[in-house]
C-alpha cells in the first residue's frame, strides 16, 4: 500500500502531465497491463450516464474515476453516486479524493459483501489504487454504479429513509416520481440479510421501472413481487390494501412511502380539490 504522501504526489502527477485520459462513456472496462513499465501513470475516467459499471483487470498503479452526468441542470449537485462491488471484486482500495484529500471508501477486503456505499456527486472522484500482490492474473476491481436524488451519507442505503413516516406532499410526490407505484396487498414477510424481503400481491400496477412483479397471467388481473425494507423497519403481513412506492437500486425494489389505500385516496381526493395535485393518477 502507498503512503499518504506518495498518493498525493500521485494526484499531484496526474493533475500536470502523468495522467492517461480515457473516453467518455458509461461504463467502462480497463487493464492495468498498460501502466507496466509506467506504475507512476494515473488514468482518468469519465462516466457520464446514470448508471454503468466499471470493471479494471490486473490493476497497477492507480485510476481516478469521474462522475460527470451530461447535463447542466442544477440539480445535478443535488445528485449523490452509489456503488455496489461485485462478490469477487479484488486487487485494489477505493477512495473517495475530494482536492487531493483522501478518505478510504473500500478496503480490497471489503468489496466481497457487495454493500452499497454512497456519496454526494459534489464530494469528488474515485481515487482506485492497485494493492500489490505477487500474481495479479487473477484479480479485478469492479463495481455498479447509479446516480440517485437523495442526499446520502458514505455508509447510507439509498433507502434508510423508508422507516420514517410520510408526510401527504410526500405522499402524492412519491406517486408521480417512484419507480414502483403499485396498489396492493402484504403477503410474506421474510427476514434476510440485513433487511426485509416482502411479498406482495399487486392488485393494480401503476408503475414499474424494471419487471420487480411478475403477472400472475392473462387471465388474472395480479402481480406478485418482493420489495426489500431496512430491518430497522417495523413490517408484517395482515389484511388492508396499501399503495406501494419505491426505488429500484441495482435491479433490487426498494420501499418508500406505503399508506393503506385509502388513506392515500382521502388525501389525493383533496389535493385534486385544491388542484395541488403534481400529477393526476386514475383512482378510478
Amino acid at each position: 500500500m502507498l503512503c499518504p504522501l506518495l498518493l498525493l504526489s500521485f494526484l499531484s502527477l496526474c493533475r500536470e502531465s502523468f495522467c492517461q485520459y480515457s473516453s467518455d462513456q458509461c461504463s467502462w472496462r480497463g487493464s492495468g497491463l498498460t501502466h507496466e513499465g509506467h506504475t507512476r501513470d494515473v488514468e482518468q475516467v469519465y462516466l457520464r450516464c446514470s448508471q454503468g459499471s466499471l470493471e479494471w483487470l490486473y490493476p497497477t498503479g492507480a485510476i481516478i474515476v469521474n462522475f460527470s452526468p451530461n447535463t447542466v441542470s442544477p440539480a445535478v449537485a443535488k445528485l449523490s453516486v452509489c456503488i455496489k462491488t461485485y462478490s469477487e471484486s479484488s486487487g485494489a482500495n477505493i477512495y473517495l479524493d475530494r482536492a487531493g484529500k483522501l478518505r478510504l471508501l473500500l478496503q480490497e477486503q471489503d468489496q466481497v459483501q457487495g454493500k452499497v456505499h454512497c456519496f454526494n456527486i459534489q464530494e469528488g472522484a474515485l481515487f482506485i489504487e492497485a494493492v500489490p500482490h505477487m500474481d495479479i492474473s487473477r484479480r479485478a476491481t469492479s463495481f455498479q454504479y447509479e446516480l440517485v436524488n437523495e442526499r446520502l451519507g458514505p455508509d447510507a442505503h439509498p433507502l434508510n429513509a423508508a422507516c420514517q413516516p410520510c408526510s401527504d406532499a410526500d405522499m402524492l410526490l412519491a406517486v408521480c416520481t417512484n419507480d414502483i407505484v403499485a396498489r396492493g396487498t402484504i403477503r410474506r414477510v421474510k427476514e434476510e440479510q440485513e433487511h426485509w424481503s416482502v411479498t406482495v400481491e399487486v392488485s393494480r400496477l401503476y408503475r414499474q421501472k424494471t419487471q420487480v412483479f411478475v403477472s400472475g397471467g392473462v387471465r388474472v388481473r395480479s402481480w406478485t413481487g418482493q420489495i426489500k425494507m431496512p430491518l430497522q423497519c417495523g413490517v408484517k403481513a395482515g389484511e388492508g390494501d396499501f399503495l406501494f412506492t419505491g426505488a429500484v437500486r441495482f435491479g433490487e425494489a426498494w420501499m418508500g412511502c406505503a399508506p393503506r389505500y385509502k388513506d392515500f385516496l382521502r388525501v389525493y381526493n383533496e389535493a385534486e380539490k385544491q388542484g395541488t395535485n403534481p400529477c393526476h393518477v386514475d383512482t378510478n
